[in-house]
């Protein structure tokens, strides 16, 4: 599996790339997954529900499943946060895993950056950051830059720089 993350600051509108990016992956024949970091606690489950009321007392992990998808819910309970890696080790192989978020971690980035949000950019202090997409030009990095609404475009620098292009275009043919 490649591994390509997204970086920026809150509300720079990384969400919006990566629900964009997806489709545009796979339309060039690309298996994507993704694994988003949440600063915050967050719960995807409902309080009331069997699945909550078995973590409440205690489950370690609430696996739901139906035909249509599964869900599993691991309570840290005392145990540190997992890496990136060990969370990629839970994935299904795939061609590509898109990563939100974890801008600290030694992968390749495109840091996405909205000058009008008043944030530094991330790119000087980070070499993993290999480009950078905008919604106003910006002064040479010395890296490439991308046009945030481009999405084909950044699409295409991803299948590039993870050298997925060539595989992709001949399974999709």
């Amino acid at each position: 599996m490649k591994l390509f993350g997204l970086a920026g600051w809150s509300g720079s509108g990384k969400t919006t790339l990566v629900t964009k990016l997806i489709p545009a992956l796979r339309a060039r024949g690309v298996t994507v997954s993704t694994v988003k970091h949440a600063h915050h606690g967050f719960d995807v489950d409902i309080p009331g529900k069997d699945s909550w009321l078995h973590r409440q007392a205690g489950a370690t992990e609430v696996l739901v499943a139906s035909a249509k998808r599964f869900a599993l819910m691991h309570e840290l309970r005392d145990v540190p946060e997992p890496t990136l890696e060990q969370l990629l080790a839970r994935l299904a192989p795939v061609d590509l895993v898109l990563v939100e978020g974890y801008k600290r971690h030694a992968h390749d980035k495109l840091e996405i950056h909205r000058p009008s949000l008043g944030k530094p950019l991330l790119a000087p202090d980070d070499p993993r950051i290999v480009a950078v997409a905008s919604d106003a030009p910006l002064p040479d990095l010395g890296r490439p830059q991308l046009a945030l609404d481009d999405v084909g475009a950044i699409a295409e620098f991803v299948l590039r720089h993870t050298g997925l292009g060539r595989d992709a275009l001949r399974r999709a043919v």
